[in-house]
């Protein structure tokens, strides 16, 4: 039997999940408002940002779960806006890549430097050992969305 004690600590880390994931999304939102753009277009730089080179639109559709259609329209609304810049890539001409433009980027870094103030001094309060465990679950935790995400993707839509 499962000790009462874990199991309410469980119980209010799924609340404080629900919570927290709400509010990165609702949080989202509140940037993309503010920049102007789509929740999406937001978390697409995000995520090309983080990656080390240029990523064709199938790869950001594989990313984010869009279509290559609707990837293709994320990309068309970014170039729009200056954010990316459809590349050749060099060592297969008949790929395109999209590159990030670190002049208009800055603008969304600017706002992510300065809200990001603030999460700092909330991870100050945290030991080197305790930031490693939150490093490794949010690791983790990405790792079992990415699995999740694909395991969501095979099964039936409900009714």
């Amino acid at each position: 039997m499962t000790d009462p004690h874990r199991a309410r600590l469980y119980e209010e880390l799924a609340t404080e999940s629900r919570r927290y994931h709400a509010a990165f999304v609702l949080f989202n939102q509140a940037v993309a408002d503010h920049l102007g753009l789509h929740p999406t277009d937001v978390q697409a730089l995000s995520l090309l940002t983080v990656e080390p080179e240029p990523l064709t639109v199938r790869q950001i559709a594989d990313m984010t779960g869009l279509t290559t259609g609707s990837a293709t329209r994320l990309v068309d609304r970014l170039e729009r806006g200056g954010y990316v810049a459809r590349t050749p890539d060099v060592r297969d001409r008949r790929r395109v890549l999209v590159t990030p433009v670190p002049e208009r980027l800055a603008r969304v870094t600017a706002v992510w430097d300065e809200l990001g103030r603030t999460w700092q001094t909330l991870l100050d309060e945290h030991s080197e050992d305790e930031l490693k465990a939150i490093t490794r679950h949010m690791r983790r935790a990405n790792d079992l969305s990415r699995t999740q995400i694909q395991r969501l993707r095979t099964l039936p839509k409900p009714d």
